[in-house]
């Protein structure tokens, strides 16, 4: 077990099996000492747990719960790190982060969701997790996913 993974297990995550892609792409490629991974939604155990816009009032996402979603695509993310590596040990610094948060015109709080993707890289992988970042809001994402995260990671 990877020191990675060992502090996912202090969080009590674990690394799931990689998010079988739901078009034409692959989940992650390595083009010299980087990976870049495709855009993950927050399956969790083959399904996703909520659905929709986020905002605030009857009928959205919560933020809060939106948070969570996003740290849910992290560890996707993580996963499809590992399928293409092995190891994530190899990973030397998470380079980017791109959030997207479908979201309710009204709703301005795009950063504070992908900070649940952020501070779980932060925690999985420490001072090496430290990122650059960008957290769009956008009008809808694929299977109507309330959020959707890539990284960029890079290698020993």
């Amino acid at each position: 077990m990877s020191a990675v993974e060992e502090r996912l297990a202090e969080l009590g995550l674990t690394v799931p099996d990689v998010v079988p892609p739901v078009a034409s792409y692959v989940p992650a490629v390595r083009q010299g000492d980087l990976v870049f991974t495709s855009g993950q939604l927050p399956m969790v155990a083959g399904s996703m747990p909520a659905t929709g816009k986020v905002g605030e009032g009857e009928g959205l996402v919560s933020p809060e719960q939106a948070k969570e979603l996003a740290q849910a695509c992290a560890l996707n993310a993580i996963a499809a790190v590992k399928a293409l590596i092995g190891d994530l040990d190899q990973v030397t610094r998470v380079v980017k982060v791109v959030g997207f948060v479908a979201s309710d015109p009204a709703f301005t709080g795009q950063p504070v969701v992908v900070n649940g993707a952020s501070d779980l890289l932060g925690k999985a992988f420490g001072d090496a997790g430290i990122h650059a970042r960008s957290a769009v809001g956008v009008v809808a994402l694929p299977l109507d996913a309330p959020v959707e995260v890539e990284i960029i990671v890079s290698l020993a």
